[in-house]
C-alpha cells in the first residue's frame, strides 16, 4: 500500500515540475500522419496533409534543430546504447495509403528521414481493382500501397513497417443501443450478451498474430511495433502485443515521450489538414515547455446524475440523453463528472449500477452509451463518478454485513452517515475492485471521480475487521480506548486518511489496465480545507489529496455548510486554497445548484456571480452539481455566459 502511495506522490510531483523550455535528453516527439495528398488537391479526409505542407513542416523542424530518428534509434537509446539526440522526432504514417509511396517517400529520401508506416493487413489482401471496406464506406484498392511499393521503401532502409491490426481498424457494437467503438478495446455486444474476457483476448490475439504472420510472409520480417487503430488501447491489449513480438505500441495519447514512458504506451501527436506552421510551432512549444508535454488547461465541469436520464422506456431514455448532449454542448463545458451508479433516493449509496457487473443489480446499461456519446458528440472529457465504499449489497449477500460501523454515544455499534463497506475488510475490498474492473472493461472514459463517501469519522470504523487492523498496527482494538489516548488518536487519524488514499489509488491502478491515460479526482469536504484539524472528523487531508490526485474537487457549498455569509465563506475558502503553492492548478471549486436544506434551486444569478468572482480571483477549475436539464437549473441562457469554455460572449 505504501509503495502505491509513494509512487503516486512521485508521479504527481513530476507532473507539477515546471521544467525548462528545451527538450531533455532522451525525449522523443512522435508525429502521426495519415494520407498525404498532392498539393492543392481537395481532400475529404480531415486528417489528410498535402505534400507541400509536409515539406514545410519538415524544413521547419530541421531548421529548429530537430533530428528525424528511426524506431531502431529509439530502441538503442532505451537499451543503454547510443542516446537519442536532444530534439528527436519520429515520423509515423497510419493506414498504408498509396500516397506514402508517391508523395511521402520522395520527401523522406530528400531529408534522409526515417519513418514508420502502420499497415492494416486485410486491406492489403484485397485484389487490385476491388473495393476495400474502409471506415463507414468503401475505397478503391489502389488508394492503398502495393506490396512491391512497401518492399521498395523497406529495402531503402528508411522505412520500417508496423502492424495496424489485420482487420480491427473498425468499430464493433459496444452496447445494446448500438454504439460502434474501437474493435481492439471493445467487448462486443451481441444478442446473447457481452463477449467474455477470454473471448475478447483471444480475438485480439488472433488478429495481431494474423497480421504479423502476413507481414512476415510478404516482407520477410514480422513487425516489432503495434500502432493502435484510433489510438485506442489498454494495458491488457499491449500485453498481448508484446507476447506476439511487438513490445513497442503507439497510441494517440497527448504528450511527449521521455525515457520513463513505457515502450508499450508511446504517445503521438496527431496532425491534420488544418495544422499550419504556426500551429506546429505552438504544439512543439507546449511539448517542450510542460511536464510530459501537456499544457495545464482550465476546466468547467458539469456534474451529471444519470438518474435524471434513466427511463424504463428506452425511447424516452434516448431522448433524455439527446437533451443532455445538447445541453452540455450549449453550456460550453470541458468535462462531465458522470454518475456510474444508481441513486434515485439521493442518499449517496449505490444499490444498483449503470453498467454490467458481477455483484450488484444493473438498473440500465447506460453508462457506456452516455460516456461515449458525450466524448464523441459533445467533445468533453468524461470522468466516471463512483463511490469508494458506498455500495449496499443485496439482502443475503455474504458480505452485506461487512459495513463501516461507528461507536455511538451509548457505546453501541451502529451505522452512521453513508452506508459503506468496510475498507478494513479484504473480501469487501476485493468486491469493490471487481466493480471498478467491470466498469473499466465495459466503457471508455477519461477519469475517475471518487465520491464524497470516501470518509471515516472520528468514531469509525469500529467493526471487527477494523479492530483487528488496529491491533496489528500497535493500537488499542476498541475505538473508545484509542480516543482516550491523544497519541493513538493522532496515529489512527493519519492511518485512516492513508487507508482511503491507498485504496482509491489501488482502484485507479485497476482501471488503468483498461484506461491507461486515466486521470483521478477526489471529492473533499470544504471543512478539511478551512480547518486542517478536521482531518480527524473525516479522514481526509487537503495536503495528501493534492499529492495523490490529479484534481481535488472541493465541495464549495456554503449552504450545505450552513454559512451565514455565503460570499465571505467562499472567499475564505478560495484564500485557503490559494495560500498553498500549486493548489489552484489542481483544485476544482464545486458549487451547489440546489439548497438541499429547503429543497430549492440556488438562483442562477447567484451562481453566475460566484463564478465571476472565482474567475476574477484566479480559480482554474469550476464545477457545479447537480445539473437538472428538465428544470433548466441552472438556467442555460444566463449561466453559460460566465461558465462556457467555448467563448460565449457575456451579454
Amino acid at each position: 500500500m505504501k509503495t502505491i502511495r509513494w509512487l503516486a506522490a512521485l508521479l504527481l510531483a513530476c507532473l507539477l515540475w515546471s521544467g525548462g523550455a528545451l527538450a531533455a535528453a532522451g525525449q522523443l516527439i512522435i508525429l502521426c500522419y495519415h494520407e498525404v495528398g498532392k498539393t492543392d488537391e481537395a481532400a475529404s479526409d480531415p486528417f489528410a496533409v498535402d505534400a507541400r505542407s509536409l515539406v514545410r513542416q519538415m524544413e521547419w523542424m530541421r531548421g529548429q534543430g530537430y533530428s528525424f530518428v528511426s524506431l531502431q534509434q529509439v530502441l538503442d537509446d532505451r537499451a543503454g546504447g547510443k542516446p537519442l539526440p536532444d530534439k528527436a522526432v519520429l515520423l509515423t504514417f497510419d493506414d498504408g495509403y498509396r500516397s506514402v509511396y508517391t508523395n511521402v517517400y520522395p520527401v523522406l529520401k530528400l531529408f534522409k528521414a526515417p519513418a514508420l508506416i502502420a499497415l492494416v493487413g486485410s486491406w492489403l489482401q484485397v485484389p487490385e481493382g476491388r473495393q476495400v471496406s474502409y471506415g463507414d464506406g468503401v475505397a478503391p484498392r489502389d488508394k492503398f500501397l502495393s506490396w512491391a511499393q512497401i518492399r521498395e521503401m523497406r529495402d531503402s532502409g528508411l522505412v520500417e513497417v508496423a502492424s495496424h491490426s489485420y482487420a480491427s481498424h473498425l468499430g464493433l457494437q459496444a452496447n445494446p443501443q448500438g454504439n460502434m467503438e474501437p474493435a481492439l478495446t471493445t467487448r462486443v455486444f451481441r444478442a446473447n450478451g457481452y463477449e467474455s474476457e477470454p473471448a475478447y483476448l483471444a480475438r485480439i490475439r488472433d488478429d495481431l498474430r494474423r497480421n504479423s504472420a502476413l507481414l512476415k510472409a510478404q516482407l520477410g520480417q514480422a513487425p516489432r511495433a503495434m500502432v493502435w487503430p484510433y489510438g485506442s488501447y489498454s494495458l491488457e491489449a499491449a500485453r498481448v502485443a508484446e507476447q506476439e513480438g511487438m513490445p513497442v505500441t503507439m497510441s494517440l495519447d497527448a504528450g511527449i515521450n521521455g525515457r520513463g514512458t513505457a515502450l508499450s504506451s508511446l504517445r503521438r501527436v496527431l496532425l491534420d489538414a488544418n495544422m499550419n506552421l504556426a500551429d506546429l510551432a505552438y504544439q512543439f512549444k507546449q511539448l517542450n515547455g510542460w511536464p510530459e508535454g501537456i499544457r495545464p488547461e482550465p476546466s468547467r465541469i458539469m456534474h451529471v446524475d444519470l438518474d435524471y436520464i434513466y427511463d424504463p422506456n428506452p425511447k424516452r431514455q434516448d431522448e433524455n440523453l439527446g437533451r443532455l448532449l445538447d445541453r452540455v454542448k450549449a453550456m460550453g463545458a470541458s468535462t462531465v463528472y458522470l454518475q456510474a451508479f444508481a441513486d434515485p433516493d439521493g442518499d449517496g449509496v449505490a444499490r444498483a449500477l449503470y453498467f454490467p457487473n458481477r455483484h450488484l443489480p444493473m438498473r440500465s446499461d447506460l453508462f457506456n452509451r452516455a460516456a461515449w456519446q458525450l466524448q464523441t458528440r459533445a467533445n468533453v472529457r468524461v470522468y466516471a463518478w463512483m463511490p469508494l465504499l458506498g455500495f449496499a449489497l443485496p439482502a443475503g449477500h455474504p458480505l452485506a454485513k461487512e459495513k463501516v460501523l461507528a461507536l455511538s454515544a451509548g457505546g453501541q455499534l451502529k451505522q452512521q452517515g453513508y452506508a459503506r463497506l468496510s475498507p478494513y475488510s479484504q473480501p469487501a475490498r476485493q468486491l469493490i475492485r471487481d466493480l471498478y474492473e467491470d466498469l473499466a472493461r465495459s466503457s471508455r472514459f477519461n477519469g475517475l471521480l471518487f465520491h464524497d463517501d470516501a470518509t471515516l469519522s472520528d468514531f469509525e470504523d469500529a467493526g471487527p475487521a477494523a479492530e483487528r487492523a488496529r491491533l496489528s498496527q500497535g493500537l488499542a482494538a476498541k475505538v473508545a480506548d484509542v480516543r482516550a489516548d491523544p497519541a493513538q488518536m493522532e496515529r489512527w487519524t493519519r492511518g485512516k486518511t492513508e487507508l482511503l488514499d491507498d485504496f482509491s489509488l489501488e482502484l485507479a491502478a485497476v482501471v488503468r489496465r483498461y484506461q491507461p491515460a486515466l486521470r483521478t479526482a477526489r471529492n473533499l469536504y470544504a471543512e478539511v480545507v478551512l480547518n486542517p484539524e478536521s482531518e480527524a472528523w473525516f479522514a481526509q487531508s487537503f495536503d495528501s489529496a493534492l499529492r495523490y490526485y490529479d484534481r481535488v474537487a472541493v465541495m464549495a457549498m456554503p449552504y450545505m455548510e450552513n454559512a451565514t455569509d455565503p460570499k465571505a465563506w467562499m472567499r475564505r475558502l478560495f484564500d485557503k486554497v490559494a495560500a498553498k503553492p500549486g493548489a489552484l492548478e489542481k483544485t476544482v471549486f464545486e458549487l451547489q445548484a440546489t439548497d438541499w436544506r429547503v429543497r430549492k434551486p440556488i438562483p442562477t444569478a447567484e451562481m453566475a456571480a460566484t463564478v465571476r468572482e472565482l474567475n476574477t480571483l484566479g480559480a482554474r477549475h469550476i464545477a457545479y452539481y447537480p445539473d437538472d436539464l428538465f428544470q433548466d437549473q441552472p438556467r442555460l441562457k444566463e449561466f453559460r455566459r460566465v461558465f462556457s469554455m467555448t467563448g460565449q460572449p457575456e451579454q
